[in-house]
C-alpha cells in the first residue's frame, strides 16, 4: 500500500500515454515541486462527481500513476507539465490535507501478463502509427510498444473521442484483448 497524491480530472490517464497539464493552484504547484525534487509520482483519477476544489469530491476507484517529464512555463506565465502514466492503482482509502490536497491509499493494479495484438487487429497497428506521427511536440516522448496488445488498446483509448466514462471502463480492464474488441470496431479502417 502507497500513500498517494490525488488530481482529480475530467480524463483519464492510461499507462504509457502523455497527459499535459496547466498549474496555477498552489496545492498542486507544491506537488509539482515535490515530485520533482524527490522523483515521486501523484496519481489521476476520473472526477465522478463534484470538481477538485470541493470539499467532496468523487472519484473513481481506479486511476493512473502520473510521472513529470518534462515541463515548462507557458505564454500565460503559468507551469507547464508533462506526464507520463505508470502504473495503474485502486484506491483502498481517501483523506483531504487542509490546504485541500486530495490523497489516498493505494494499492498497485498490476498488469496482465504481455500478449501480442492478434491477427485480427493488426489493420489498427498502421492507424495508431499514423495518429502517434501527427503528436509533433510530444511524440519523442512516446515510447511505442506496437506488438503489445494493451499498449495499443491504451493508446486507443486515449486517442478515439469517446466519453471519458468508456474510457475509465477501459482502464479498469485486466483484458487487453477485450481492450481491443470494444474499440477497433470505433476506428474507421477503410482508405
Amino acid at each position: 500500500m502507497t500513500d498517494l497524491a490525488l488530481f482529480p480530472l475530467g480524463t483519464v490517464l492510461f499507462p504509457g500515454g502523455l497527459l499535459p497539464l496547466r498549474i496555477f493552484e498552489a496545492r498542486y504547484v507544491d506537488l509539482v515541486g515535490r515530485c520533482m525534487r524527490e522523483g515521486q509520482v501523484f496519481g489521476v483519477v476520473l472526477t465522478l462527481a463534484g470538481r477538485d476544489t470541493d470539499r467532496e469530491v468523487g472519484t473513481a476507484d481506479i486511476g493512473c500513476a502520473a510521472r513529470i517529464v518534462d515541463f515548462q512555463t507557458l505564454e500565460d506565465g503559468l507551469l507547464g507539465i508533462l506526464c507520463r502514466g505508470e502504473q495503474r492503482f485502486r484506491i483502498l482509502s481517501r483523506s483531504r490535507q487542509d490546504d485541500g490536497l486530495n490523497r489516498a491509499v493505494v494499492e498497485w493494479v498490476p498488469e496482465p501478463a504481455r500478449s501480442p495484438v492478434p491477427e485480427a487487429f493488426e489493420p489498427v497497428v498502421p492507424v495508431l502509427r499514423k495518429a502517434l506521427a501527427h503528436l509533433r511536440t510530444m511524440g519523442h516522448l512516446v515510447e511505442p510498444d506496437y506488438q503489445s496488445a494493451a499498449w495499443v488498446g491504451y493508446r486507443l483509448a486515449e486517442l478515439l473521442p469517446i466519453e471519458p466514462a468508456l474510457q475509465q471502463q477501459m482502464l479498469e480492464s485486466d483484458d487487453p484483448i477485450g481492450r481491443l474488441r470494444a474499440l477497433a470496431p470505433l476506428l474507421d479502417l477503410s482508405d
